[in-house]
């Protein structure tokens, strides 16, 4: 697939292309992906004139053959090419009924080698048809769009993978429920431990055997019960493979470490400084602390000197060690309703690293000068020992700010105004940078004690916690600018542009809601937010919201590009949370090392595998989001299920050929409204309008649009909420084609078993 076909080269020009060869071409681009285009690898290449036309054409070869992939910024990748003939597993049918794949032995790059399987079969033909958890030999191709498909050769039945599922006891013997809102079916059990219990969550694999039409599975292991009502953190946990615990040297090591005094390491006596901590009410670790004074420098008149503490788990981690080691496998925190499952050891976590009020505790810290219009003009970095002088809440903090002194906060007022004021300075800087401001509302689960959902409520947002997240942002900054500056390569935040594919849809859906936005102009944060604020005038802020949201690319760790489009900044790291994200404990050891702080900097092994980090905490990432918001939903749904059949307020949130998906405006649970729910009629899907019409009536149910819908199903196993629409259509016109999908009551639709809508976080 990779070979290059040369006869097209000119005879004359072969000696050259000995030089100028493939493999040349694809270590170059291998160095840095998406960085070069045709004119920068003429020039890294040394090629002029007329040579220029053969490296032209050598391009296209290795586009057209597969071996690299030419990006809508005219640069070139690496297609990370799979072989003509392989063998894939099923992991996913999306939202729009497609199948994706990885191919079987994958080896630890997944996320770049996501196979569309293409299988001709019918869903309900006799000699199987694919589904998740199924392998299939698929020939490769890959399209102009980067996309890899495959299309099934043969299919090859269930793969050898484990799956979680609850073990029930029913009238016809026993059943395995996968956990997963993907499963099509329930399975017979073949071979069951003497120890099984009804209710048991169990591991499991197929066996690849039938018992008439009923698939059949073995037990693997029992790692708990649905009888727990915690049990839907220990689902999500297991079922997207989060690593649980330590190992035995890593909690010996933590249990080992100690706090080093002034010196010892590098740390320089900073217990002077009047910093103060302000995080949530039920915040377990406090890994960043502040202060602002006014600057006294004559030449800097209404500035502000700012100091952000980090905890600084570099002391206490070291590279190659079994706590390094486990926090990379890690890449995370995993942040559940109930529980966390923490990237380090209590021990660091929770104590050695946490900066606790009125204790000595090691910090990284960065000094930032802003001028009095909050723009930053310097910044030094520091590693001392530092003391908190108090630990406040968001609530706290904002009374105080709003002049109601509590008891924690009168011995802390002075520094209090000062960070109030500083603030508001930064604040005016912040609105000229114009970062992107989607304000959607966002729900929080409480869970007591024995793992009951108590309440559902909105997060505050006041200025407290923008106060905090600002500083935050103006210190990521600073880390990232200082290593840059000194042309050090390590671990980025990186949040590229928006799809254009994505800003064109946005671009033909809001003048459904009579709104513009013009997709010839350069897409900015500020042109979003110029959206964002008609939506205000017509109470569309969510819709306009949500839309704009699903425009924005995903952000990954990079050890080679920078800048976040969604924050309006060339240079953004992450250095603030170490404690829970292993990016920031890549970026403080880069900066020990850079500017002499000491022991515990980047060694030459971190740096060779750079690049592998990111690529893994990017997936880490992705994967404890998943967990976190699968957990979320089978709290809720196990909240909801004593509620099935009362009627609740919700909003439109997708548009599918199969069925509306919505958000309960009282707990943020999204469900799936099957199409047959919708009426007798054939329905339409309009794409562009994000909207299902009715064939015959014209009735329309929108994106966006707020409905009241009927809870049927809550299932709290998978997470899953079936609703059934009660509002009606909007009056419209009746579609003069497209894909028509029938409405009307019959059973059978596509998302029986709970199948949920997958909104993703992009920050």
């Amino acid at each position: 697939m990779l070979a290059i076909a040369c006869h097209f080269i000119p005879r004359m020009k072969y000696l050259h292309y000995m030089t100028l060869s493939r493999d040349s071409i694809l270590d170059i681009v291998r160095e840095r992906p998406d960085h070069y285009d045709r004119k920068r690898l003429a020039k890294r290449l040394g090629i002029k004139g007329d040579d220029r036309r053969t490296l032209r054409q050598l391009l296209s070869a290795l586009v057209d053959d597969g071996a690299i992939v030419y990006t809508p910024e005219k640069t070139y990748r690496l297609s990370d090419a799979l072989p003509g003939v392989m063998v894939i597993n099923v992991t996913e049918v999306d939202d729009d009924g497609d199948m994706w794949g990885e191919p079987e032995g994958k080896d630890g790059k997944a996320a770049a080698r996501r196979v569309l399987i293409h299988d001709k079969s019918e869903r309900g033909s006799t000699d199987g048809a694919l589904g998740v958890g199924h392998r299939a030999l698929v020939r490769i191709k890959l399209r102009k769009d980067g996309t890899i498909t495959g299309h099934v050769l043969k299919r090859l039945g269930q793969g050898a993978s484990s799956y979680l599922g609850v073990l029930n006891k029913t009238g016809k013997g026993w059943r395995i429920q996968p956990v997963s809102k993907k499963a099509r079916h329930d399975y017979g059990v073949d071979g069951l431990p003497d120890s099984a219990e009804d209710g048991d969550l169990v591991m499991f694999r197929s066996t690849r055997r039938n018992r008439g039409q009923l698939r059949l599975a073995e037990v693997i292991d029992t790692i708990g019960s649905m009888k727990d009502e915690r049990a839907a953190s220990l689902i999500s946990l297991h079922e997207n493979e989060i690593p649980l615990g330590f190992s035995d040297d890593a909690k010996e090591q933590a249990k080992q470490a100690t706090m080093p005094k002034v010196g010892e390491i590098g740390h320089e006596d900073l217990r002077h400084l009047p910093l103060l901590t302000i995080d949530p009410v039920d915040a377990k670790d406090f890994d960043d602390a502040i202060c602002a004074t006014p600057d006294d420098n004559p030449k800097n008149p209404g500035g502000w000197i700012v100091w952000v503490g980090i905890a600084d788990v570099s002391a206490f981690v070291t590279s190659g060690s079994a706590l390094d080691k486990d926090a990379w496998e890690k890449g995370n925190s995993v942040y559940l309703p109930d529980r966390v499952e923490p990237m380090l050891p209590h021990e660091l976590s929770s104590d050695l690293c946490s900066l606790r009020p009125n204790e000595d505790r090691a910090s990284m810290l960065v000094k930032m000068t802003f001028d009095s219009g909050g723009f930053k003009t310097a910044h030094e970095f520091h590693r001392g020992i530092i003391r908190s002088r108090a630990r406040l809440t968001y609530r706290q903090a904002q009374d105080a700010f709003e002049g109601q002194n509590g008891p924690e906060s009168q011995d802390v007022l002075p520094e209090l105004s000062n960070l109030y004021a500083c603030y508001k300075a930064l604040r005016g800087a912040r609105a000229q940078r114009e970062p992107l401001e989607i304000d959607l509302p966002e729900r929080r689960v409480h869970v007591n004690e024995a793992g009951h959902v108590t309440s559902i409520t909105l997060r505050d947002r006041f200025d407290a916690h923008k106060l905090v997240e600002e500083f935050m942002v103006q210190a990521n900054v600073a880390a990232a600018e200082a290593l840059s500056d000194k042309g050090v390569r390590t671990i980025m935040r990186f949040h590229d542009d928006p799809d254009f594919q994505r800003v064109k849809d946005l671009t033909d859906f809001v003048p459904a809601l009579n709104m513009k936005f013009s997709p010839g102009q350069r897409v900015t944060p500020a042109r979003f937010n110029r959206l964002l604020e008609q939506a205000k005038e017509k109470d569309l802020v969510e819709t306009v919201g949500m839309a704009v949201l699903r425009t924005q690319s995903q952000a990954i760790y990079s050890a080679d590009k920078m800048g976040h489009f969604g924050l309006n900044l060339t240079h953004y790291g992450h250095f603030t949370s170490p404690i829970r994200r292993y990016a920031d404990l890549v970026l403080h050891r880069a900066l020990i090392k850079t500017f002499k702080l000491g022991a515990g900097g980047t060694t030459k092994e971190e740096e060779v595998r750079l690049t592998e980090t990111a690529d893994h905490i990017s997936v880490t990432e992705r994967r404890a989001m998943v967990a976190e918001r699968d957990a979320v939903d089978r709290y809720i749904a196990a909240y909801l299920k004593d509620r099935v059949g009362a009627t609740f307020k919700a909003r439109i949130t997708g548009v599918t050929k199969f069925g509306l998906f919505a958000s309960l405006s009282e707990t943020g649970a999204d469900g799936l409204i099957p199409v047959r729910s919708l009426g007798q009629e054939y329905f339409v899907l309009d794409e562009k309008t994000k909207s299902l019409v009715g064939s015959e009536s014209g009735g329309t149910y929108r994106f966006g649009r707020e409905v009241d819908v009927k809870l049927v199903e809550a299932t709290p196993v998978t997470g899953g909420l079936i609703l059934e629409m009660v509002s009606k259509p909007e009056p419209g016109k009746p579609p003069k084609g497209g894909s028509r999908h029938r409405g009307g009551s019959h059973s059978g639709s596509k998302g029986s078993r709970g199948s949920k809508h997958k909104r993703k976080r992009r920050s």
